[in-house]
């Protein structure tokens, strides 16, 4: 029997202190003075060195039905044959960076560069006439950018929050002066899902709906399944996260699944505790992640999350659903490592080797988590070089992670 993971709820930021705590207004009394400091330091001791590396945001406004409406698309888009997905895609302006024209991805992601200056416009498509259309996608484009703009605010929030720690503006301007964020849509495929991608295609292209499961279905067991996505951490400065939407699916019909196993199938390595944790986190809250390009530009009081997306073994018909913000420098943002704590450029594998001497049964239970799995992440020192720009760091960390001698295969 299989032991249940060790679980990380997370720290939850209400949203009225996240904009209270970002301007520059001063609580009414002495009482919420001294809250809003308390609230101020646990988000930098969650965010820092010594936690996790993550948190989530709740109570924001719109969030739920944002959530709901968006999520449920990432799924269908994946299962859609190539033409007409290519033409619902165009139609919202959206791209993929994922070969949507492998049958046995895992991942079907669409993406969408947002800028900053257009996050106040209301977002609405122009319908293109004698394109494909369906009523379930009018609203993809629209809602895709209405939930990925408060996302983007939300980030700089945060930004500002941490800026006023940590000293200076150094955040919140890193990302004003990018200009753009990238946002995903990401449909993480259940087995089945696959089996219908591949019948799907032999018949040149039937709706999803219209295949056959039938009783011949063989389900792949291979270890490498284990995971939707390999251990990593992220380069930016902040990954903004909706809580993922589960799915259960045949043949007929789709269903969301609340909470299946009771967290998110999203696992950090917490080096100070020497544990890997699965992360639980409330439905209609935003997850933020620490990217390593906070790290440094925090001079090191914050700190890079090192994270995977598990894969369920037993449920071969669970997708899961997310959508993903990704807040980074401008591509000319130079590094300056002089302020950097030398011992964290170097610790990604020793943390990775201490964590699973100490996992014990852990190690068991988290989807296959083996030395050899953290081995695939590169450190930090081996990708960053002081004076290095953010193009530049990005170029090397692709490279290393997935290029062609990369330690990790770019699926």
């Amino acid at each position: 029997m299989e032991e249940k993971p060790e679980l990380l709820q997370l720290y939850e930021l209400q949203y009225s202190d996240l904009i209270l705590l970002s301007s520059n207004k001063s609580p009414p009394s002495t009482e919420e003075i001294r809250r809003m400091e308390s609230v101020s330091e646990t988000v930098m001791q969650t965010l820092g060195p010594t936690g996790p590396g993550l948190l989530s945001i709740v109570g924001v406004p719109k969030a739920s039905i944002l959530r709901k409406t968006l999520l449920p698309l990432a799924r269908k888009l994946s299962l859609l044959n190539n033409d007409d997905r290519k033409l619902v895609l165009k139609e919202h302006n959206l791209g993929s960076d994922v070969p949507l024209k492998d049958l046995d991805r895992i991942v079907s992601s669409f993406a969408m560069q947002m800028k900053y200056e257009q996050r106040t416009s209301d977002g609405v498509n122009k319908k293109m006439e004698g394109k494909f259309e369906d009523e379930e996608f009018k609203n993809l484009g629209s809602v895709f950018k209405e939930l990925g703009f408060c996302m983007m605010e939300l980030g700089l929030c945060l930004a500002q929050i941490c800026d006023k720690v940590i000293g200076g503006h150094e955040l919140e301007q890193s990302l004003l002066q990018s200009g753009t964020a990238k946002g995903r849509l990401i449909h993480y495929h259940s087995p089945i899902d696959n089996f219908f991608i591949k019948e799907a295609a032999k018949r040149k292209g039937p709706r999803i709906s219209e295949v056959n499961l039938g009783n011949e279905v063989k389900l792949c067991d291979d270890k490498k399944l284990d995971l939707w996505q390999q251990w990593h951490y992220d380069y930016g400065i902040f990954t903004v996260l909706t809580a993922p939407m589960f799915m259960l699916s045949n043949s007929n019909h789709e269903l969301e699944y609340e909470n299946p196993s009771d967290h998110t199938y999203l696992q950090i390595l917490d080096p100070e505790k020497n544990r890997v944790l699965m992360v639980k986190a409330s439905m209609e809250s935003f997850i933020f992640q620490v990217g390593e390009s906070a790290d440094v530009l925090s001079k090191g009081m914050l700190r890079a999350t090192l994270h995977c997306v598990c894969r369920p073994k037993k449920m071969k018909n669970l997708s899961r659903e997310t959508f993903v913000v990704f807040l980074q420098p401008a591509w000319s943002k130079t590094f300056h490592l002089s302020d950097h704590p030398m011992e964290r450029l170097t610790s990604s594998s020793q943390d990775s080797e201490s964590c699973t001497e100490g996992t014990h049964g852990a190690e068991k239970d988290s989807n296959g988590l083996t030395q050899n799995s953290l081995q695939l992440v590169p450190p930090l020192h081996s990708r960053l070089k002081d004076g290095m720009t953010f193009a530049e760091f990005s170029r090397v960390t692709t490279k290393q992670y997935y290029g062609s001698s990369g330690l990790q295969p770019n699926r």
